[in-house]
């Protein structure tokens, strides 16, 4: 298009248009680099047109929730968007190390679901290592806090890299390049974390939706002596058919209150969302499809690894109704001591389960009876089916339907 336009450009008039060019050469480059930035900066905005006020969480008296914390928008704004800013945000990424022979080196379009199950397991480094109130910053170089960063990067030697969960799919029958739903994301980052050492996390993924108080505490428990190994909770599950059930709205609501929510993860094949709070009848959520380059952060000493910590960071966190939430989808906690899950414990029985007349899960102190064939599974569920549940399959194996 431009080319036919150009040709029509009378002969004399090219050359004056080709010398602007040439003079304007050396800026170009600069100009492109500012648009770059400008463009990432305005991908992880939630809000519609650049110079207007952002809509990320207008004002209201109604309060917002994210993730055990509440904000007031008429008083806390600023702090409420630092705080979403400090959350971790992983994404598409294009350009990375090839992912074995498969020929992937970008995982748009397909990897949604990994990058935000990367971004629960983000988030529990924070809880571990920094505490929830941690804030980041531009300048921000603690060693401890890059450290994590850089086990999320894109090769096969980073921990959480989309290489090393991939292929744990991949051993399970999950071709690379395909889409993943939110229980078979929590099983395969369950075989994930006893590679890592340094945490010594303990993940435990609830079985048709039973919480096994006692399982999951010996799961935490370190052998012949009381220490405790930091718990990652998943429980998969499925309110709904093709839409979610309005009954469970409360339930939703309720956790994302809770000081131990970690944030839950779900959405449609090829649109999966981190959700980690809400305001009235709406969940605030951090959006994964945005592509940016693959890189390193390193220790933060060039302006490369500078913006590569900054494409972490999303400055403005979006919001859908309720009524838009996949029913497909896994709330997760994190309890750093046992006297955090003794708390979680009781909260879930006194807020989710003892004062709705329709719970979102059950919580019960030891294994049912009609689950003792399954004792050998354990807390973690160890052997599962990965095959996920999809809106247009008849199928629904995966998923009790709660009604």
């Amino acid at each position: 298009m431009i080319e036919r336009w150009f040709h029509r450009v009378p002969f004399t008039w090219r050359r004056y248009l080709l010398g602007i060019i040439h003079a304007l050469e050396p800026y170009l480059s600069i100009i492109f680099g500012r648009l770059r930035k400008l463009s990432k900066m305005i991908a992880c905005m939630a809000y519609e047109g650049a110079l207007s006020e952002p809509e990320d969480f207008p004002k209201s008296d109604e309060p917002v929730w994210v993730l055990g914390k509440q904000y007031s928008t008429q008083k806390d704004l600023e702090v409420l968007r630092s705080d979403v800013q400090s959350r971790i945000w992983l994404t598409y990424r294009r350009n990375f190390a090839q992912i074995g022979d498969s020929g992937y080196t970008s995982d748009k379009g397909w990897g949604c679901m990994l990058r935000c199950g990367q971004m629960v397991l983000a988030e529990a480094l924070l809880r571990r290592h920094m505490g929830r109130d941690w804030v980041w910053r531009q300048d921000t170089k603690d060693e401890t806090y890059l450290r994590m960063l850089r086990m999320f990067e894109d090769h096969k030697l980073a921990t959480f890299s989309l290489h090393i969960i991939v292929q744990l799919g991949v051993a399970e029958g999950k071709p690379i390049g395909e889409w993943y739903g939110p229980n078979t994301v929590a099983h395969v980052l369950r075989k994930l974390t006893p590679f890592d050492e340094w945490n010594n996390f303990s993940v435990n993924v609830a079985m048709d939706n039973i919480v096994i108080m006692d399982e999951i505490r010996c799961s935490c428990q370190g052998e012949g002596e009381r220490t405790w190994r930091p718990l990652i909770l998943f429980i998969p599950l499925r309110l709904g058919l093709a839409e979610m059930n309005p009954l469970y709205f409360n339930g939703i609501k309720k956790y994302f209150k809770m000081p131990q929510s970690l944030g839950l993860i779900g959405g449609k094949p090829n649109h999966a969302s981190y959700f980690i709070g809400f305001m009235g009848d709406e969940v605030v959520y951090i959006d994964p499809h945005t592509t940016q380059e693959a890189g390193t952060v390193g220790k933060k000493a060039t302006e490369e690894e500078e913006e590569m910590d900054r494409s972490h960071h999303c400055s403005y966190a979006q919001r859908m109704p309720l009524e838009h939430l996949d029913p497909s989808l896994a709330l997760c906690f994190y309890c750093g001591t046992e006297k955090e899950f003794d708390d979680l414990c009781n909260r879930m029985r006194q807020e989710l389960i003892d004062s709705e007349k329709t719970p979102l899960f059950e919580l019960v102190a030891t294994r049912p009876y009609y689950m003792k064939d399954d004792a050998t599974l354990g807390a973690s569920g160890i052997s599962m089916d990965l095959e996920d549940h999809r809106l247009d399959s008849e199928d629904d194996e995966e998923f009790e339907v709660l009604q």
